[in-house]
């Protein structure tokens, strides 16, 4: 079990767990799982950890196959500025290795924002806390358990 699990089961959010066989040699995590689950690749989100304003860590959750426009992040997280958090800090702020940081069970919550996009979809998968490993589940008990809020984020 990784945090992920445990906080969603813990909050008794219905959800389904897929597992698949990781390459380390994937150039893309997201992508990777999106092929290997045979799923949309839009339907399954990445999270990426945002340092706003040269400060505050926060999270943005889009699918895979897109880009993050980091003026509509920053717009929808209150902050002038957004730019992509550093590995050591995304590490130690969310108990999680990068290609697997999973939005649920960080050791510090953080503001979240998920793309609007989410909302297409009965359920949508991320990373569920490890490499090879994701969770599906509705988008908006996803942003029940985090307090997160949807807006428009893709570039």
């Amino acid at each position: 079990m990784t945090p992920a699990i445990d906080l969603a089961k813990q909050q008794g959010i219905s959800y389904r767990l897929h597992h698949y066989q990781h390459d380390a040699a994937s150039a893309s995590y997201g992508l990777e799982a999106a092929e290997k689950l045979g799923i949309n690749p839009a339907q399954v989100f990445k999270t990426l950890v945002l340092q706003l304003d040269g400060k505050q860590l926060a999270v943005a959750l889009l699918p895979v196959n897109q880009q993050l426009s980091m003026k509509l992040v920053a717009k929808a997280l209150g902050a002038k500025k957004a730019e992509m958090a550093n590995a050591g800090d995304v590490m130690r702020s969310t108990g999680y290795v990068l290609g697997g940081v999973s939005p649920l069970g960080q050791k510090k919550r953080l503001p979240t924002v998920i793309d609007s996009n989410a909302c297409q979809f009965g359920t949508i998968y991320i990373s569920a806390g490890k490499r090879g490993l994701e969770i599906e589940l509705a988008a908006t008990d996803l942003a029940t358990l985090l307090d997160a809020s949807f807006a428009a984020l893709l570039a």
